[in-house]
């Protein structure tokens, strides 16, 4: 520091406009020296004021150092009531080039900390009060207890108390310069610089790793996959069927070009009678994609749309709109083009680049994102009716993350059963979202410990891979707390069963509730042992406050003990935000969502996405029961 630091503390009463104590550590060559100004009275504000003014002037280039605003305000209160430092002078140039030390560390340095304030630092860098219950809020009950009483002892609680917050920021002072110093972090390994940090950051599904190796047995068989493909089979769900993927081959040459008769319906659509006469024929030529069974052809083709009218309802039908969205594109390039941004994550820009490189076509940024807008007005009526058959249903799995809408903070909600999803946007992470999104569900909702979720009026199941994960990191965290180690060993005893019988018989209820008795002893044994270590005693309150959650689905058919199917869903969000990087508007993002719903409900139902999206089918529950019945895929005519 370039000159003497003087270190202020300011107590006052706010609702009085009156300051009756002002706190002054002066560090100079020969140590530190404390003052104390103290006014019994608002007519006394103005000599402790100029005692002030006179400390300042005595020392060599005073810096003045606080914390907070508090002191602006009392500087600028002070100059204006009783005066100023003489011009020029040192303490003139102090009072007005003041340092605010919660300014320097805000959004600059973080301590581990829950807040930036001056006690809390304070107190992860050693420093203790001489009264541990002192407060600012304290203090003013104090300074009315002594304007009443005129108590000696209270008065020298309020000195004590506002020279060791002169003191604490003296500390605090210090471990900034230090920090700051070009050399001065070096060799300390709880220093991290924000440079570094991209390299470090660990990602929320890293790969499980713990000292009890019975808790990595039990996640490995949480994992998406493995529960699709074997405990939902025995539970009585069907397999997933796999979808045919189409190989890639080399860049064909362009051919001739091509007429399609829109077959119409045989009957009404709106009354299902046969008599009809013919009405309008349409044609639209455009430029499309043609796919074969092992290829993609661009061609320029014409489609032709006979227009029939019920003879009993008058209804027009057979003019189909589906390939006339997108004006001079066809329906399988738009297809093709949310296949890629979507299921395949693909950038709109690198769509741009492979779509004209590799078919020829001369699309630009505005078309594309068109495209997109028209596919998204499309499957809205498939994203409402997956919505509604999930919260229709008998379970629910939600989880929520962020959204980067231009650099503003956004939410997205994830609700999801064993075969849809539904993504919602929201402007916050706020209760009142997932409250109105399941405010008609009587279901088993399967979710994380976040609180939005406990007041939701229906049987819940929490994610026990979660609670097993929080257990697994205060285990790292603490070593030697054996307490702690006891919980989670009795806990990953009473889990591992439970996952042996969901492994062999499925999700039946049948076979779990023999374990609701383990339980039970379980709970027994954290009431009746003493913990003396606070994360023991911790991981105890939580296990009482969530005991009706923890294992509902020992009485429930086909409810999975963790949250992965809304996990996977949210993975799968992550990936296409990482895509999107915060350049879309929010119409934008809801858009992304809608289409990401379709893609993932396909998923989740063993349908294939592209085909699906070349399909005449607006709803994907619709689109599944017609290939069921078929058994063949329906392909576009060549």
């Amino acid at each position: 520091m370039d000159g003497t630091p003087v270190f202020l503390d300011v107590e006052g009463l706010p609702d009085r406009d009156f300051y009756y104590l002002v706190g002054v550590r002066v560090e100079g060559v020969g140590g530190a020296v404390h003052r104390s100004l103290w006014a019994d009275s608002a007519a006394e504000e103005k000599h402790i004021w100029e005692e002030f003014l006179g400390i300042l002037l005595e020392v060599d280039r005073p810096m003045l150092l606080h914390y907070g605003s508090f002191e602006k305000t009392f500087f600028k209160r002070m100059c204006e009531r009783h005066g100023g430092p003489p011009e020029p002078s040192a303490a003139a140039t102090a009072i007005t080039s003041s340092t605010n030390l919660l300014a320097v560390i805000y959004a600059r340095i973080y301590f581990p900390a829950y807040s930036n304030g001056l006690k809390e630092i304070a107190r992860f860098l050693g420093f203790e009060w001489s009264d541990s219950s002192a407060t600012g809020l304290l203090s003013i009950a104090w300074r009315s207890r002594w304007e009443e009483s005129r108590d000696a002892g209270l008065r020298e609680r309020l000195i004590a108390y506002n020279a060791d917050d002169c003191a604490a920021l003296s500390l605090v002072a210090r471990s900034i310069v230090r920090l700051l110093s070009p050399d001065g972090s070096a060799g300390e390994p709880e220093v991290v610089h924000a440079e570094e940090l991209g390299r470090n950051i660990q990602s929320k599904w890293r790969v499980f790793k713990s000292p009890l190796p019975e808790m990595e047995k039990i996640n490995e068989a949480a994992y998406w996959n493995y529960q699709r493909d074997r405990v939902f089979v025995r539970t009585g769900t069907e397999a997933r069927p796999n979808p045919k993927r189409l190989k890639r081959t080399s860049r064909c040459r362009r051919k001739a070009e091509k007429i399609v008769v829109a077959k119409p319906p045989s009957s009404c659509p709106q009354c299902g009678k046969r008599g009809r006469t013919k009405s309008r024929l349409l044609t639209r030529t455009v430029e499309d994609l043609v796919f074969g069974r092992d290829s993609v052809k661009r061609r320029v083709v014409q489609y032709v749309f006979q227009g029939y009218r019920c003879r009993s309802c008058s209804q027009e039908y057979g003019l189909s709109e589906w390939y006339l969205h997108a004006r001079k594109w066809g329906w399988n390039v738009v297809a093709y083009f949310v296949y890629c941004i979507v299921g395949l994550r693909v950038p709109q820009l690198t769509m741009q680049h492979s779509l004209n490189r590799l078919f020829g076509f001369n699309l630009v940024r505005s078309t594309l994102n068109n495209l997109k807008i028209k596919a998204a007005e499309r499957y809205s009526f498939a994203k409402r009716k997956i919505l509604e058959r999930i919260v229709g249903g008998d379970l629910v799995h939600a989880d929520e993350t962020r959204a980067n809408i231009k650099g503003h903070l956004a939410y997205v909600w994830v609700l999801t059963n064993m075969t849809e999803v539904a993504y919602v946007l929201a402007e916050s992470r706020e209760a009142e979202i997932v409250h109105d999104l399941l405010k008609d569900f009587k279901g088993v909702l399967v979710s994380d410990f976040y609180a939005a979720y406990e007041s939701i009026p229906c049987p819940q199941q929490k994610c026990l891979i979660h609670l097993m994960r929080d257990l697994n990191d205060e285990i790292l965290s603490n070593p030697f707390d054996q307490a702690m180690k006891l919980i989670c060993t009795r806990f990953t005893g009473l889990l591992k069963p439970i996952v042996e019988t969901v492994d062999r018989h499925g999700l039946k209820k049948h076979f779990l509730r023999k374990h609701l008795a383990d339980v039970d002893r379980f709970f027994a044994f954290l009431a009746t042992t003493q913990f003396n270590s606070e994360a023991a005693l911790k991981c105890k309150k939580r296990f009482e406050k969530n005991r009706d959650t923890l294992f509902t689905f020992l009485r429930y058919d086909g409810v999975p003990w963790n949250n992965n199917n809304a996990e996977h869903a949210i993975k799968a969000f992550a990936r296409l935000r990482d895509v999107i990087a915060g350049t879309s508007s929010r119409k934008g993002v809801d858009e992304y969502l809608t289409l990401l719903s379709v893609a993932e409900t396909c998923e989740y139902g063993g349908i294939d996405f592209l085909d699906f999206l070349r399909s005449d089918e607006r709803d994907v529950d619709t689109f599944a029961k017609r290939r069921k019945r078929t058994q063949v895929h329906r392909v576009l005519p060549k």
